[in-house]
């Protein structure tokens, strides 16, 4: 059954729930440049820039690593960019980087041009520079009129929207975005936290009140309200929490987020780091995703207090489906070279193993309360918006397919491995997360058409990159060693 025990408080999601579902990105090119209701927004929007006395509009685009790219236009411009859109090389969508044999990745050279059309609906002033404001784009094939396939935010508008009407329930999900805040340094391995590596620790924390008196103020301008905050157990390592939202909201938030701590780091002349795993024998940076269903009245329907876990046959069904799922979804969760490094360095709730539990943190995934659990395998590097559409194509696998997960674990994981037990474990680095990625159809398919083949390439590359560099640890440990 459903309950209001789960979850964030019944007002938040209510709050989440009256601003209405983001809509699907225009299905064609022409008409999203032709709609009528878009031009008289972009006058509005226009009367804003005049007012505020902005001069300078980033139009940015989300690629398949997550950066942030696109353009930037002067405000006098507006207008005629805003409803035409501005036009990029395909290979902005994985950053026109380049692989190991000098190829653009998922494109060549020779391919059309991708077109960006502003969302309206997220234009915003800067508030570390009151003349600039940005604004995020879906992108559209030029040559065809289509969607872009490559593109991961109007890629996630549609998995969510096709989801939520099939389950009936709309996807809540909230992301804890842990980094570090450095010293300045040209070389990085000079890297030093600004604060010592003591969890929960309020004099840590006020040593890096200045930075997060930034972040917050700059986050409140921008519509981010942060919720809780601490020290983590890490040198530098912060964790500012928001609420919970729909998906398409809550990716645009981490890369808000992002982007704030960047700006706040330029103005105090530090390194804001998404690094996952910047130094060993301490914690890593996660980004845990915490994610529920809600019915229309903003019920929670994975919430059942009688229930395993306290949680409804659908929300086990869901979990199921995760766990069925959890190798590929490690791949775009941990999807970088150094994310691995997090699940070897052991001893720091590192969510290694296949399992589930009552806010255990030995667990894959942990309920962290009455209808909401959190998949943990999931750092800071994510790309926000395929991480949770891939979540919602494996949740709803297990809900088709009526996947038990089980009893919960009551015990800590590494206790029953030490007695002798067997559980599966997540991936051992990223070219084996890759190769589970490409033989799980189903979270593969939250990567629609060429978005899959162009993270594929993208990170066999770096994977293959890594294959072949010599690091320092190789030449301390090999160079005067006689055979």
């Amino acid at each position: 059954m459903a309950g209001s025990e789960a979850g964030p408080a019944m007002t938040q999601v209510q709050n989440v729930l009256s601003r209405g579902p983001v809509p699907d990105p225009f299905p064609s090119l022409g008409e999203a440049r032709s709609d009528p209701n878009r031009r008289n927004r972009i006058n509005e929007i226009r009367k804003f820039i005049d007012e505020q006395g902005i001069k300078y509009i980033f139009f940015q685009q989300i690629s398949v690593s997550g950066h942030v790219n696109g353009k930037g236009v002067s405000a006098s411009h507006w207008e005629k960019v805003a409803e035409d859109g501005y036009q990029l090389v395909y290979g902005a969508t994985a950053d026109l980087f380049v692989d190991h044999n000098d190829r653009y990745i998922g494109f060549g050279p020779e391919e059309s041009e991708l077109a960006a059309i502003a969302d309206l609906d997220t234009f915003a002033q800067l508030p570390w520079d009151s003349r600039v404001a940005r604004v995020f784009c879906d992108c559209y094939d030029t040559e065809t009129g289509d969607l872009l396939e490559a593109d991961p935010r109007q890629n996630l508008k549609r998995t969510v929207n096709e989801i939520e009407k099939e389950l009936g329930y709309t996807f809540l999900c909230g992301i804890e975005p842990e980094m570090m805040w450095m010293k300045k340094t040209d070389d990085p391995n000079d890297a030093v936290g600004l604060t010592k590596p003591w969890c929960y620790h309020i004099n840590q924390f006020e040593e890096l009140r200045p930075i997060i008196l930034d972040v917050v103020d700059y986050g409140e301008r921008l519509g981010l309200t942060p919720s809780y905050g601490d020290h983590e157990d890490s040198p530098g390592q912060l964790e500012l929490n928001f609420l919970f939202d729909r998906a398409v909201r809550t990716a645009d938030n981490l890369s808000t987020y992002r982007q704030i701590c960047a700006a706040v780091a330029r103005k105090h002349g530090v390194t804001a780091c998404f690094m996952p795993k910047p130094f060993t024998g301490v914690s890593a940076n996660g980004a845990h995703h915490h994610f529920t269903l809600v019915d229309e009245e903003g019920n929670n329907v994975f919430y059942d207090e009688k229930g395993p876990a306290r949680l409804s046959k659908i929300g086990l069904q869901f979990m199921g489906g995760i766990l069925d799922h959890y190798r590929a979804l490690t791949c775009l969760g941990a999807p970088t070279v150094n994310s691995y490094k997090r699940f070897w360095d052991f001893g720091f709730w590192a969510p290694i193993y296949k399992d589930y539990g009552w806010q255990n943190r030995t667990c894959l995934v942990r309920v962290a309360s009455g209808g909401r659990f959190e998949f943990r395998a999931v750092d800071s590097a994510c790309n926000p918006y395929l991480t949770q559409a891939a979540l919602l194509r494996a949740g709803l696998d297990g809900v088709k397919r009526k996947l038990d997960p089980g009893p919960p674990q009551q015990r800590n994981v590494y206790d029953v491995l030490a007695e002798g037990g067997e559980i599966p474990r997540v991936p051992g680095h990223l070219g084996e997360a890759l190769d589970a990625l490409a033989d799980d159809e189903v979270v593969r398919g939250a990567l629609t058409g060429r978005l899959y083949s162009v993270f594929e390439h993208y990170k066999r590359d770096e994977w293959e990159r890594f294959l072949s560099a010599v690091t320092d640890w190789e030449r301390e440990r090999y160079m005067d060693v006689l055979p």
